[in-house]
């Protein structure tokens, strides 16, 4: 059995659990307490960190990694396009996602009002909270920007650019903190990705303490 070693509201993880669903990868999911940094943790990953796939035997880290072996090993259907300039674009729409879009938003919103907590890492502050908020308005603008040229985040057809910046956003929605009337467009966008069955798995993860809104899991909003 493939295992995949993740915690629900993790960006990283949810992208990578995008990724097999998509591609129709059973998959066992294992909820991982990495802060607690246990040493069967960090015997299947020394860096500390998450996600962890286990396939084939092999121990699989580093979530974009993780997917583009995904994709070579399971290229049907692909989340990759063809050319290279292609190709080039997913990538640095993924790790605009997972590396500015992650420091500025994620971290700031996700960590101080969630995560915190769960670790017992002390009460939010305020000024990473207002600065996550702040942010969020740009990288949705420049979302509604790329998707006024295109069908999907990174060109004509869905990849995994748009399981990069789902990823992200649904983990803030599920504590509302993405302004979806900010970008008919974005919100349409986001419509049609949580409306696909990879997404089931995600859209029923619930956070012990932390209920989601009524609409995280509505299809329609």
């Amino acid at each position: 059995m493939t295992r995949l070693y993740h915690f629900p509201l993790s960006p990283f993880c949810r992208k990578v659990r995008l990724s097999l669903a998509e591609k129709k990868i059973e998959v066992e999911l294992i909820e991982e307490r990495y802060w607690e940094r246990s040493s069967e943790f960090l015997q299947r990953n020394p860096a500390g960190k998450i996600p962890i796939l286990k396939l084939d035997q092999t121990m699989l880290t580093e979530s974009a990694a993780i997917c583009e072996y995904i994709e070579e090993t399971y290229p049907d259907p692909p989340l990759m396009p063809k050319t290279h300039r292609a190709r080039h674009e997913v990538r640095r729409l993924v790790a605009w996602f997972d590396d500015k879009f992650h420091s500025e938003v994620t971290a700031k919103l996700l960590h101080e009002r969630v995560n915190k907590k769960i670790m017992s890492k002390g009460a939010p502050d305020s000024t990473n909270i207002f600065a996550g908020f702040q942010a969020i308005k740009f990288h949705l603008d420049y979302m509604a920007w790329l998707l006024d040229q295109r069908r999907w985040i990174a060109g004509d057809e869905l990849s995994l650019a748009d399981f990069a910046a789902a990823a992200h956003l649904s983990t803030l929605d599920y504590v509302s903190d993405v302004d979806w009337n900010r970008s008919t467009v974005v919100k349409d966008w986001y419509a049609k990705i949580k409306s696909r069955p990879a997404f089931r798995s995600i859209l029923a993860d619930i956070i012990s303490g932390f209920p989601p809104p009524p609409h995280y899991s509505d299809l329609d909003f």
